[in-house]
C-alpha cells in the first residue's frame, strides 16, 4: 500500500472545513481502491493550529464535556479554555468525530499529526500541500 504525505494549514480555513479534507485523507476517499474495511488513508500533517479560525460564537458557546464514571465527575470546557492550552486538541477531537466509529479509527489517528507553527519535522517525505476550498481569513 503505498501512502502519500499531505500538509493542511489550519490558519486558512474554519475548523470544520479543515477536519472533513482531514477526516476524507485519512480515510482515503480519494483513492480508487477504497473499501470500508481496508485502511488505505494516507498521512495528514496540520500546521498553523495556532491560529486556527473559529467562526461566530463557538469560542464561548462550545463546550467540551467528559465525565470521570464517579458520581458528580462532570467537567466542562470551553472552546475558547481548550484552545488556549492546546490547540491540537481541538482538531483531533473535531476529525475524531467525523471518521467511523470501527476498529480502524485509531490508526487512522495515529497518522494524523498536528504542529501548532508551521514548522514540521516531515520535511524528508515530500508531503503535498493541499489548498482547500474556501480558503478566505474571515
Amino acid at each position: 500500500m503505498n501512502r502519500h504525505w499531505y500538509v493542511l494549514d489550519a490558519s486558512t480555513v474554519p475548523l470544520g472545513r479543515l477536519s472533513t479534507t482531514a477526516a476524507s485523507l485519512l480515510m482515503g476517499k480519494q483513492k480508487p481502491n477504497l473499501a470500508p474495511h481496508i485502511d488505505a488513508g494516507d498521512y495528514v500533517v496540520v500546521i498553523n493550529s495556532d491560529s486556527l479560525i473559529i467562526t461566530g460564537n463557538k469560542t464561548a458557546n462550545k463546550v467540551y464535556h467528559r465525565h470521570s464514571g464517579f458520581p458528580s465527575g462532570l467537567r466542562q470546557k470551553t472552546l475558547g479554555e481548550v484552545l488556549a492550552k492546546n490547540s491540537s486538541e481541538i482538531i483531533r477531537h473535531a476529525v475524531r468525530g467525523m471518521l467511523p466509529d470501527n476498529k480502524l479509527r485509531k490508526g487512522r489517528l495515529a497518522r494524523l499529526k498536528i504542529y501548532g507553527s508551521s514548522d514540521h519535522p516531515h520535511q524528508a517525505q515530500n508531503p503535498q500541500s493541499v489548498t482547500l476550498v474556501g480558503s478566505d481569513k474571515r
